[in-house]
């Protein structure tokens, strides 16, 4: 039987393109207490033609009782990117759940050279246990 490999969850917003990699960490993960942890991998390309800084984060994080967490900061892991015409970003970050199952989504804000603002869209992501049954509803 094949290995499914991770899914991938992609969205672009003014040619920034956001990919996000999820994959659930048994070894820092403690069912019994009801703590799950997923790292999340998020490529950030720029295939528009301006260069833009990524200035914060906006994060919204549902679990299984759709109970929402709000998460907003500057930048990523420590860092505001510059990505110029055909540069990347990429780095790796995690979260915790109360329940065995949720979803992520959220917005980059980004900063063009001549100063204008906008969001740039992070696709809705699953987090699932990878031994989870899936039906079709």
């Amino acid at each position: 039987m094949a290995v499914d490999s991770p899914p991938i969850y992609e969205a672009t917003t003014r040619g920034i393109v956001v990919r996000v990699s999820p994959a659930f960490l048994p070894d820092q993960s403690d069912p019994e207490r009801s703590r799950f942890f997923w790292a999340y991998a998020v490529e950030i390309e720029n295939h528009g033609e301006e260069t833009v800084r990524l200035i914060s984060r906006h994060w919204l994080i549902t679990d299984a009782f759709n109970r929402v967490e709000e998460v907003k900061g500057a930048g990523v892991v420590g860092e505001q990117p510059t990505l110029a015409p055909g540069e990347a970003f990429r780095y790796t970050s995690g979260c915790p759940l109360a329940t065995p199952s949720g979803a992520m989504r959220g917005s980059y804000q980004m900063a063009a050279a001549a100063g204008e603002t906008f969001d740039a869209r992070i696709p809705e992501f699953s987090l699932h246990l990878p031994e989870a049954t899936r039906r079709m509803n």
